[in-house]
């Protein structure tokens, strides 16, 4: 597959799942363009890649995108494929929720995937073709005790994703959704130190624990997402639209 035409964009692109999936499809040829709230990750991984730029942007903010994508688009040209990765996760038992935290898990899982499609679609429907590709959760299929609110999002942000997917079937686009389970990355990292300083499991017991509904019994890789990814990206895969892929060794 080559994408060496294609100029993608992906969000939260500075670490974790988001820096994997940048560094695939800029290895498929393809313009890549990074987001992110924090400058230092996002110049250390495009540095040394000729084909990848970065944008310092809050996704929350339909401003600062905007601001980004002008850049974005002086240096690689319109928006081809966008990942809309950047997340964030909390937990907390229900009757500790507030508004405030709920608020906050709609800003980021929800609100940050709409305002990066809303931002990237006159792009895509110019061109009569495109990829808008969620990274969700199995949270977003399934509930999970103490994420409540996270959860919440994650599902709206797969409902977003195959209703958009309705709209632009026939204009060339394709929206779907990725739903990993619990992925080796620095957020689930700090899950499991959440649960070691809740319940004073050590490391392996607490890992074990996140790892016990995957069937296959243990943590997704990122690579696993990224070639996800590159695979929804290809013209191999332009029949599948409004998808929630489930990446979680058989759990859903």
């Amino acid at each position: 597959m080559n994408l060496s035409d294609k100029h993608c964009l992906v969000t939260g692109g500075g670490s974790g799942v988001g820096a994997a999936i940048a560094v695939h499809l800029a290895a498929y040829g393809a313009n890549v363009t990074i987001m992110g709230r924090r400058e230092a990750p996002l110049k250390a991984l495009s540095e040394h890649i000729d084909t990848m730029a970065y944008c310092v942007c809050d996704v929350t903010s339909p401003s600062e995108i905007a601001t980004s994508l002008a850049s974005a688009r002086t240096m690689f040209g319109t928006i081809d494929i966008a990942v809309a990765n950047a997340g964030a996760a909390s937990s907390k038992p229900f009757g500790k929720l507030t508004a405030q935290d709920l608020t906050a898990m709609l800003d980021v899982n929800l609100l940050g995937v709409f305002h990066t499609y809303q931002a990237v679609l006159p792009d895509m429907l110019a061109a009569q073709w495109g990829r808008l590709i969620t990274i969700a959760s199995t949270a977003g299929l399934k509930g999970y005790g103490y994420v409540s609110a996270y959860s919440a999002a994650k599902h709206a942000a797969v409902g977003l994703t195959r209703s958009l997917a309705i709209e632009v079937a026939r204009k060339g686009l394709t929206a779907n959704a990725i739903c990993p389970s619990y992925v080796d990355t620095p957020m689930t990292d700090r899950t499991i130190d959440n649960i070691m300083a809740q319940t004073g499991r050590d490391k392996q017991a607490a890992t074990q624990a996140l790892i016990a509904g995957n069937p296959q019994g243990r943590l997704i890789q990122p690579a696993e997402i990224a070639n996800t990814v590159a695979f929804l990206c290809g013209d191999q895969a332009a029949a599948i639209n409004g998808q929630a892929i489930s990446l979680s060794g058989g759990e859903i």
